[in-house]
């Protein structure tokens, strides 16, 4: 086994591990197990993507729209559990910034 398939398979292993670990801690809260379940689909998603994207040594047009899509999911997931937790100007800079993560990366993907 090389080095990059040992290095993906514990960080597989450690999400799994996280993730059924906070699964338990919020079980009965169907909203934050449903949450987390939806992080892991589009971290693995994004990572199947990512793959591709550097095999192919840079992707065609519908790869790199696949990575700019599940990576603006997640900014946006997580800007939405971040965001209320902090005073109103605070949780609009943290939107704010998520907004400008997801435009600057469509802008790498497909202007630069």
């Amino acid at each position: 086994m090389d080095g990059q398939a040992a290095l993906t398979k514990i960080g597989f292993a450690g999400l799994a591990c996280n993730s059924a670990l906070a699964i338990r801690s919020s079980w009965g809260d169907a909203g934050s197990v449903a949450f987390l379940l939806a992080a892991d689909a589009a971290l693995v998603l994004l990572f199947l993507c990512l793959r591709r994207f550097e095999r192919a040594g840079g992707g065609g047009r519908s790869t790199r729209a696949a990575v700019w899509a599940l990576t603006t999911l997640l900014t946006a997931m997580f800007a939405s559990r971040v965001a209320p937790l902090m005073p109103p100007a605070a949780g609009a800079a943290v939107w704010a910034v998520a907004a400008a993560t997801a435009a600057g990366g469509f802008w790498a993907f497909f202007l630069a």
